[in-house]
């Protein structure tokens, strides 16, 4: 399982990897960070044509829907590495025909893009068996990672990695007193989230409030107006302040889950009419990719049994009581609405189900 971890950080590096199955093996490159000198490289260390995986989001994206979680186009000729891209993001794409039911190690290969946070396509060279003595001595000199199939994708299906508390200091904030930060970090070192314990724990209330909030570095940090992100956040730690104390989980779960790079991505495509959702699909991702397993680690970890959760999203709720945390009640908790996020804030309502009329009467009265 540690192999299949640490194979993550060099995808992210744009390296290849190895996966060994029962019936070979393959090279794995991500398409993000792709260029043609790898491309070759890859395609000549093989000795056979890669497929590209793409996930069911982006396949339906472009209309084709498939069974599972994706599927995987053959290439016919090695196609150049900006042609790889747009068949993965580019809205107007046009996928040639021969789309196929991915094998084992195409599927573990689209697991650990979105693993990764990459965009969550893949290019996947089987190895000829003429070739595995070069590819195997590349992985001998350490230059590439490799790690059996079965256990990547035994990986990516367990979910978010345990995590652990590893530092914690009294940090004082404005207008609100003392706080307590507590930094937790997932097993497989990829992520770090952080509990707020805000006021004394002794005069908390008995249902403890509690946001959980994902990190959202554009809204949270520079004050961005496509959300309501940073709004909510100050209003939590106001709202908990108020009810004589609780916490605000930060968790780093970036857009939703698909990370910042892809937020980013996601808002270029929103710039060109697209709501979240949609621009989310064109990536390969789907409304939401969040688990909150590590909240009720968290929050186990800190003895909080029972919680009044402050959000304005039911399907926060439902996923939370999933993941095992008894959340009593829930409290509204609405940011800012402005003339930038009114469009995002109704997809939140309309497409997401998050109860915001109260604050979207305000368009109507304005």
């Amino acid at each position: 399982m540690r192999q299949a971890e640490r194979l993550i950080f060099d995808l992210r590096r744009s390296l290849p990897v190895v996966l060994r199955g029962e019936r070979g093996g393959a090279l794995v490159v991500a398409v993000e960070g792709l260029d043609d000198a790898a491309l070759n490289d890859a395609a000549r260390l093989s000795g056979v044509g890669p497929t590209q995986v793409l996930s069911f989001h982006r396949l339906a994206s472009l209309g084709i829907a498939v069974d599972g979680m994706g599927a995987s186009l053959p290439f016919a000729e090695l196609p150049p590495a900006a042609e790889v891209l747009r068949r993965a993001i580019a809205r107007d794409a046009r996928l040639p025909d021969g789309l196929r039911a991915s094998t084992e190690e195409e599927r573990a290969a689209l697991l650990l893009m979105r693993r990764a946070q990459l965009i969550p396509s893949a290019l996947v060279f089987p190895v000829a068996e003429a070739q595995w003595a070069e590819v195997s001595r590349r992985c001998a000199e350490g230059a590439w990672l490799s790690a059996p199939t079965a256990a990547v994708i035994a990986l990516c299906e367990s979910g978010p990695g345990k995590v652990a508390a590893v530092s914690e200091a009294r940090v004082p904030l404005a207008g609100l007193g003392d706080s307590r930060f507590v930094v937790f970090r997932e097993e497989d070192g990829v992520r770090e989230h952080v509990a707020v314990l805000l006021g004394e724990r002794g005069q908390w209330p008995t249902t403890v409030p509690v946001r959980v909030h994902s990190t959202c570095l554009t809204g949270d940090l520079f004050g961005s107006q496509r959300c309501d992100c940073g709004a909510q956040l100050r209003n939590s730690l106001a709202t908990i302040h108020e009810l004589g104390g609780g916490v605000v989980l930060y968790l780093a779960q970036e857009g939703r889950g698909i990370g910042l790079a892809n937020k980013l991505r996601a808002y270029c495509l929103q710039d060109e009419g697209l709501d979240t959702i949609d621009a989310d699909q064109v990536i390969g991702f789907g409304k939401d990719e969040r688990d909150y397993r590590a909240a009720h680690e968290m929050l186990t970890a800190l003895d909080i049994p029972r919680i009044e959760l402050l959000t304005n999203n039911p399907d926060k709720v439902r996923s939370l009581r999933a993941a095992g945390i008894d959340v009593a009640s829930r409290r509204a908790l609405f940011g800012q609405l402005t003339d930038h996020n009114s469009n995002y804030l109704r997809t939140k309502a309309d497409r997401h189900g998050h109860l915001l009329d109260e604050l979207l009467a305000k368009v109507v009265h304005r």
